[in-house]
């Protein structure tokens, strides 16, 4: 009996710990990575303002080929919107809500299952005969101090996904030049 009241005292312990240092630490994060791309600002463009092309050199579905995609909305820009569902990369949707042509493409991702949401943009400039992408996702994981934890290790997490992402963009914009 002294053995499970030691346990669940020290249980209780860690749990206090972990959410004392969740309500410490920032709820709001921000990702960005950035490449060059030997292709130009119209071909960059084409293949990230189109929802359906995003699957030719998003890691994600790379990962899932099986991933169930919907379309809605626009064909391409603003408006343009796609959902997901996925086994293994989660369920989710995309809406592009803001697009200037060869420059910004801005979504709101989210992820109903998990309670997220998010705000990203991937930004064109001609830089020489080539294009500079920058993608960035700023987001916020809510009130919850558990989430909290998760905060300092997004960066790694989300952002190789995009690295990976961003070098999949670049192979197939400079292969179709």
């Amino acid at each position: 009996m002294k053995i499970i009241k030691t346990l669940l005292i020290v249980l209780v312990v860690l749990v206090s710990a972990l959410v004392a240092v969740g309500l410490m630490m920032p709820s709001s994060y921000r990702v960005e990575r950035t490449t060059l791309i030997n292709a130009s600002t119209d071909k960059v463009y084409g293949l990230i303002a189109d929802p359906r092309e995003w699957k030719k050199w998003s890691v994600w579905n790379q990962r899932d080929p099986n991933m169930k995609i919907t379309y809605s909305g626009t064909t391409s820009g603003a408006g343009a919107k796609w959902a997901w569902e996925s086994k293994s990369e989660g369920s989710g949707d995309m809406t592009f809500i803001q697009a200037e042509p060869n420059r910004v493409i801005e979504y709101a991702l989210a992820f109903p299952d998990m309670g997220m949401s998010s705000r990203g943009t991937l930004t064109l400039s001609g830089e020489g005969s080539g294009t500079k992408v920058s993608w960035t996702n700023e987001g916020d994981v809510g009130k919850n101090p558990l989430m909290h934890l998760f905060v300092p290790f997004m960066d790694g997490m989300v952002g190789t996904d995009f690295a990976a992402g961003l070098a999949n963009l670049k192979a197939l914009a400079e292969k179709a030049r």
